[in-house]
């Protein structure tokens, strides 16, 4: 029986991966080269609960395989539910790790995090010997724990975690193995955030709509040029987020935090693209992120969020290290500044409650300046450029050695298409799917009581196109044309009246706008107002076609410009016959009109809700 109890214990730690007694993470018993499995995680995570009254474990939802999506909330007087936390005086912090699974960092740093938030650090050696002070006991923590309270979820995209293997990065350093980008349906949430088609990212918005957490992390690394930086990040200051937030973030939160990696030996610059691809030399860019990304979504609703993007190319341990470290002076800096920051989230959730977005056009894009920049210094590494023999392109080489780049720095957003906001949406009750969509985002909806006809204005589409390679399960709409117009509409009972003066203001046109950023038109949603329902048979259209050409001159002046301009319609007897159908008095005139109205008389809005 002691054999059997030996081995029972053996296997475990083994299976595990972490010592019961020391509580070091299975990254810290690998020598910061490995990750642990979904199994182990979640292992851990209840070990630290176990351990401390201030950590509870719990699950906030599954996965479209049905595994459980894993929580850690961390607090210290054990506290879960919101609203008894913020009586407290506490900010919230929501931490999300392996959206993209291969991408891990976030993981292992927070795992470590939270050991040492209530613990102190209970014999992790590598994180000792990493010379950051982390194994400094959990009153170090005090004013952390006083004052934030932090939500962690350690694996989002928890079944492409499990597509586990050595070869799901290509340009990644490490860790030895490691999970899959995107989910079990081959879809990435973080293209996810506002058309919300996933079983994870539905749980997340719920999560998300239950604690409105006042600052949010998402952990990635990133692809791209090598540069010397072990970190970028990337906080939406570019004038998309709400002005007292933009402020806050770009003079008060990310100053600070540059100043503490700096001092931690991790430099950091604003996450970019390049103006030619792998060259910083031509210039940096960075860009307003859409809400279907995870800052920009979160920036949207008023709650500022920090893109964590470690670079692929470091060794994992500095990777988790600098993520640590990230992690660590956000909460530092809320510790400092959350009654500040949430005083200007209630400030900018009363903006939009009062309806003072609608006094000006509201921007659904942005493009960067590309004639506005400033000089930066860029710490990169010299490199070549040389003609592959392979694929006939440009082969650059980077070097080992260091080099600081003068460069242009293009970060000056434009808004390039907006529009006038109405006072609400009215949603048709047919269009269930997408009434239930918005409600995920926190929307609050009201239901008509009884069949109205109103005066309302909406869209009719014009020369759609669609994209020819699927995108993230869709065949996006990728030209959006129409024409306002004003007509009296039944709208039936039952249907959603949507107003814009309310919390998720800046969500719903980008929700329910056919131009918003990530739109439920641009995804397809709305695809079957497009198609054309009824046909003629062509022996009944002939003749049709005939005495139409015979009555009105300009419709025959018409149809000969027509075959002119188009030989394809031209050759076309099925198109030609068509083309004479749809001018027809049988044609649908309900085809390419939009359902969702728009409201912009406010005795109308009354009429519609008595």
């Amino acid at each position: 029986m002691k054999k059997f109890l030996l081995s029972l214990v053996i296997i475990t730690t083994v299976l595990y991966g972490y010592s019961q007694k020391t509580l070091e993470t299975f990254y810290e018993r690998s020598g910061g080269k490995e990750t642990p499995r979904y199994n182990q995680t979640i292992a851990f995570c209840q070990e630290l609960a176990k351990a401390s009254p201030m950590v509870h474990y719990t699950t906030f939802g599954k996965s479209g395989q049905g595994r459980e999506l894993p929580l850690l909330i961390v607090d210290k007087d054990g506290l879960t539910d919101p609203s008894a936390i913020r009586k407290k005086g506490r900010v919230v912090l929501l931490v999300e790790a392996c959206i993209h699974a291969g991408e891990c960092e976030g993981k292992d740093a927070g795992l470590m995090l939270v050991r040492d938030m209530v613990m102190g650090n209970a014999g992790g050696t590598l994180h000792n010997t990493a010379g950051s002070g982390h194994g400094a006991p959990s009153s170090a923590f005090k004013n952390i724990l006083d004052n934030v309270t932090l939500l962690f979820i350690p694996i989002f995209n928890v079944d492409g975690h499990e597509r586990f293997g050595p070869y799901n990065r290509i340009n990644q350093n490490g860790p030895k193995e490691m999970g899959w980008r995107v989910n079990a349906g081959n879809l990435n949430l973080n293209r996810d955030f506002l058309k919300a088609e996933t079983p994870e990212m539905q749980s997340w918005l719920k999560l998300f709509n239950r604690w409105m957490p006042e600052f949010f992390i998402d952990s990635h690394t990133t692809d791209g040029a090598d540069y010397q930086y072990v970190l970028t990040y990337l906080v939406e200051v570019f004038g998309d987020m709400d002005e007292g937030l933009t402020a806050w973030s770009s003079n008060n939160f990310v100053p600070e935090m540059k100043e503490h990696l700096l001092k931690s030996g991790f430099p950091a610059f604003p996450y970019v693209d390049y103006r030619r691809w792998h060259d910083p030399k031509s210039g940096l860019i960075s860009e307003v992120a859409p809400p279907m990304l995870s800052q920009g979504y979160t920036a949207l609703r008023n709650r500022p969020g920090l893109l964590i993007e470690t670079h692929m190319l470091k060794p994992y341990n500095q990777r988790v290290e600098a993520t640590y470290e990230c992690i660590k002076t956000t909460m530092e800096i809320l510790a400092k500044e959350g009654r500040q920051l949430q005083k200007l989230e209630q400030d900018a959730d009363r903006f939009l409650v009062s309806g003072e977005l609608l006094k000006k056009p509201f921007p659904l894009h942005y493009e960067t300046s590309m004639k506005d920049s400033v000089m930066v210094d860029f710490l990169g590494f010299e490199y070549s450029a040389s003609k592959s023999e392979v694929s006939g392109g440009e082969w650059i080489k980077y070097s080992k050695t260091p080099s600081t780049f003068r460069s242009p720095y293009f970060a000056q957003a434009k808004p390039v298409v907006s529009v006038n906001l109405p006072l609400a949406y009215i949603i048709p009750v047919e269009w269930a799917e997408i009434i239930t969509r918005l409600e995920l985002h926190g929307a609050v909806i009201r239901r008509t009581s009884r069949d109205t006809v109103i005066s309302i204005q909406t869209y009719k589409f014009k020369n759609p196109k669609w994209q020819q390679s699927p995108y993230e399960g869709h065949h996006a709409v990728t030209n959006i044309e129409y024409d306002e117009i004003t007509e009296d509409r039944l709208i039936p009972k039952g249907s959603a009246i949507v107003e814009t003066n309310q919390q998720c203001g800046r969500i719903i046109p980008h929700f329910l706008e056919p131009k918003g950023n990530g739109s439920m038109l641009y995804w397809g949603y709305f695809d079957a107002v497009f198609e054309q329902k009824e046909y003629g048979e062509n022996y009944v259209i002939e003749q049709l076609a005939v005495n139409m050409l015979a009555e009105d001159a300009g419709l025959r002046k018409e149809f000969e410009a027509k075959k002119a301009s188009d030989t394809v319609f031209a050759k076309s007897p099925s198109n030609i016959l068509n083309w004479f159908y749809n001018k027809s008095p049988y044609v649908d005139s309900r085809k390419g009109i939009y359902p969702v109205a728009r409201i912009f008389d406010r005795k109308i809005l009354e009429a519609l809700e008595k």
